[in-house]
């Protein structure tokens, strides 16, 4: 049996710095200790229904707390209207971009203003990291019967070849980013750059692997 009272503490430091790092793309009326108690309960139920034929305990915890985060996140659908169409703006000039637009020259391409932008790209940020989510809880997750199982190899095979489109700045944030799971302002201190220009390799990296794996006839 699981001893849930020193699990829990060994896993809260990861809790909390996955709460903070999805905080930092959010609005202020979302509260980091809301998300914090979302992972700490995700934990607590994951204990129970851990396989270790399935995922390793420390894969399967994680993808466990961020997707409850997420699912948090979901639910309490806060984004307005306007927001929504501001993202999708936002979205289609970084993909036809060549290089990787600033805010400042993304505002000047929109029309939006620069708080406007941040705004936006933060929440799109946040739009890529669910969708990036899901697929790997396609890829590493779900095992069950031969359709399940083709159809993860696709996924798999598809989003490698993705990757491979990528230019190898690209490939390397993606590779802290998610493998190595550090958080923006880690990156940034790796690669000697602000943390916006971080968030713009990935919102671009991200775009270009969704429009491969997802067929989207557009960016957004």
């Amino acid at each position: 049996m699981w001893d849930k009272e020193s699990m829990i503490r060994s896993l809260l430091p990861f809790i909390k710095r996955t709460a903070e790092d999805l905080a930092q793309t959010l609005p202020p009326n979302v509260e980091v200790d809301d998300l914090i108690q979302e992972g700490i309960v995700a934990a607590l139920s994951s204990l129970e229904r851990y396989d270790p034929s399935k995922a390793s305990f420390t894969t399967f915890i994680m993808k466990r707390v961020k997707g409850a985060m997420y699912d948090y996140l979901r639910k309490i659908d806060w984004m307005p209207r306007n927001l929504r169409k501001n993202v999708k703006m936002i979205e289609r000039a970084i993909y036809e971009s060549e290089e990787f637009p600033s805010d400042e020259e993304i505002a000047r391409k929109t029309g939006l203003e620069l708080k406007e932008v941040v705004r936006a790209r933060n929440e799109m940020m946040r739009k890529q990291l669910l969708m990036i989510d899901a697929m790997e809880d396609e890829i590493v997750l779900k095992t069950e019967g031969p359709d399940e199982n083709a159809y993860r190899e696709l996924l798999v095979e598809e989003m490698k070849k993705a990757i491979e489109k990528l230019s190898d700045k690209e490939k390397l944030v993606l590779s802290l980013r998610f493998e190595k799971d550090l958080s923006l302002k880690e990156i940034a201190k790796v690669l000697d750059v602000s943390e916006s220009r971080v968030s713009q390799i990935i919102s671009k990296s991200l775009l270009k692997i969704k429009k491969e794996v997802m067929g989207d006839d557009q960016a957004g």
